[in-house]
């Protein structure tokens, strides 16, 4: 049994890594925001938790309760594109900040752990045609890939400087159980609502490459083992580009009562959007990692999943 520690933990992805990493039989500690009963942590595999910002102290209590970890998985960040748009120095906090503080501490009281650095495509930008390679051309198109490139760099000078062993993880269109924000949500919620319309932005043929998030959390799990002074960066995305367009049908499919139901789009763009996000996965692959969630599965349970949480909240 290994200790781990997530930032970010109550979120969308944490909830379902540790969940993943319990299983295996690791004990895991987290911090993020907000309040999380024991029994409720307890059912995603948490043992310890902390409501509050990364700061020395919180995680030297953490340690405390829970042991000095051998992994780190720093998943906590800004939340999107559009919050950060719209508050970016909060966005510069939430990722950046937060990752200094983690990195000192680690370079003072953990030395060695392996730290799991969980970042975005939003790194690589607009502009880019097919699948993108991790030494693509790096070119953020908004605060918040600008500030998830920080985070990796100031990563970087730590390994560089102090021997800090680190793996960074770009994660493309993560979903699943649990999201409740973005297109996916953003969709259900509409359909619910009105189910004799759904119109979207942008125009419907953008691409963007969807992972569920189970298959992301033992993605992670497994990168873990890579993390060394040389950064190695993976992307985590299954190389297959889907439009908006298609996902949007794929989930009025899954809801039989609108199977007639025709998607439009408004062909306005959401500022720091780039067209397409698609990944070569091949440096995944190589290390023996295999997708085991289709996308249509995936889907199909979401909307499950979000039927069931609109009929319980209604």
């Amino acid at each position: 049994m290994s200790n781990v520690l997530i930032t970010g933990a109550r979120g969308f992805i944490g909830k379902h890594l540790s969940r993943h990493l319990a299983a295996m039989g690791h004990r895991v500690s987290g911090i993020g925001h907000g309040i999380w009963p024991e029994s409720e942590a307890s059912v995603w595999g948490m043992s310890h938790w902390i409501n509050g910002d990364i700061t020395p102290g919180n995680l030297r209590v953490l340690q405390q309760a829970g042991g000095t970890p051998e992994v780190v998985f720093h998943l906590a960040g800004g939340a999107s594109v559009g919050a950060a748009i719209a508050s970016p120095r909060e966005d510069f906090f939430r990722t950046v900040a937060t990752t200094a503080e983690l990195l000192e501490w680690l370079r003072q009281d953990a030395p060695g752990a392996r730290l799991v650095a969980v970042s975005s495509a939003a790194v690589y930008g607009a502009g880019h045609d097919g699948q993108i390679a991790e030494d693509a051309r790096l070119a953020p198109f908004s605060p918040y890939g600008h500030h998830k490139l920080l985070m990796e760099q100031l990563c970087r000078s730590y390994a560089a400087c102090f021997a800090q062993p680190v793996v960074v993880a770009r994660l493309f269109s993560v979903f699943g159980p649990e999201l409740k924000k973005q297109l996916l949500w953003d969709t259900c919620v509409r359909l619910a609502r009105t189910p004799d319309t759904l119109e979207l932005g942008g125009t419907g043929n953008e691409l963007r490459d969807w992972t569920e998030v189970h298959d992301v959390a033992r993605a992670l799990g497994q990168l873990a083992s890579v993390a060394s002074t040389d950064v190695e960066v993976f992307n985590v995305g299954r190389g297959v580009g889907i439009s908006v367009a298609k996902i949007a049908s794929m989930l009025i499919d899954n809801w039989p009562e609108l199977h007639a139901l025709k998607p439009t789009f408004s062909a306005i763009s959401r500022p720091g959007d780039p067209f397409s996000l698609v990944a070569n996965p091949q440096r995944l692959i190589a290390t023996g990692f295999e997708w085991q969630v289709p996308v249509e599965a995936g889907l199909s349970d979401y909307v499950r999943w979000f039927r069931r949480q609109w009929g319980s909240a209604a």
